[in-house]
This record gives C-alpha cells, sequence and structure tokens, in this order.
C-alpha cells in the first residue's frame, strides 16, 4: 500500500481564526476542507516542506522560529487506498496575504465553526487536537 508523508500547517491569524482551503473536485477526498500543506519530499525536512507548499498553495511565508511554528499532533491514518502519516504544525505567524494560488477556495474560520465532518476523515483529529490546545 502507498504510504505518504504530508506537512500540514494549522495557522491561526491575529482572531484566532484558522485557515482552510477545499480540495478539487478530481483529487482524493475532492470537495472536502482541508489545511494546507502537501507531501514531504525525499531528503526535504517536514518545516522545509511547509514552508514550501504553504508558498506554492497559499501564498503565505511561514515564521518558523520555535515560539512562531510547533508539532501539534502526528496522525497515522489508513484510506483503502493509502496510508498517510499528517506531520501537523501549529503556525501563529506568517506573512503574506492568503490566497488560493491552485484555483481552490481558501476561508479563515473561526474554530467553533469547524465542522469535522467537512473534513477528511485524518484531519478530524487535528480540530480536536486544535480545540484541546485552545
Amino acid at each position: 500500500m502507498k504510504a505518504v508523508h504530508v506537512a500540514v500547517a494549522v495557522i491561526l491569524d491575529q482572531h484566532n481564526k484558522v485557515l482552510v482551503a477545499r480540495r478539487p473536485e478530481h483529487l482524493h477526498q475532492g470537495g472536502l476542507l482541508e489545511f494546507p500543506g502537501g507531501k514531504v519530499e525525499p531528503g526535504e525536512t517536514v518545516l522545509a516542506a511547509l514552508q514550501r507548499e504553504l508558498f506554492e498553495e497559499v501564498g503565505v511565508q511561514l515564521d518558523i522560529s520555535e515560539d512562531a511554528t510547533h508539532p501539534l499532533i502526528q496522525i497515522e491514518h489508513h484510506y483503502p487506498d493509502k496510508h498517510v502519516l499528517l506531520d501537523v504544525w501549529r503556525v501563529s505567524r506568517f506573512s503574506g496575504e492568503a490566497q488560493g494560488r491552485e484555483g481552490q477556495f481558501v476561508a479563515w474560520l473561526d474554530l467553533n465553526e469547524l465542522d469535522p465532518e467537512a473534513f477528511p476523515a485524518a484531519n478530524r483529529e487535528i480540530i480536536a487536537a486544535l480545540r484541546q490546545a485552545n
């Protein structure tokens, strides 16, 4: 079975809103909301992948200093067609204005507005961990 290591960012703005994007319909889990991020390439660190993916996908530069970016949770999830390891980081400082650079819908949602059912199953634990941390 295919294994995929994914770097994921839970980006919180100054109003404690969370950045989410909608997965394109043609992709695995298409149409669902997700936290931005992407695959960790061979030889790449998780933070390097996070910086690269966030800039490519939503146009933001992460501040990766210890007081601005830190691990939130690691989740292993088995889908019928693949196994994913989500390496989730909480980000409190960034620069740039978030936009869907790949044509995807992006929005800032209040933590209380996050409906776990609107996310892929693997992401639901992220929402629970984030709510517990706040």
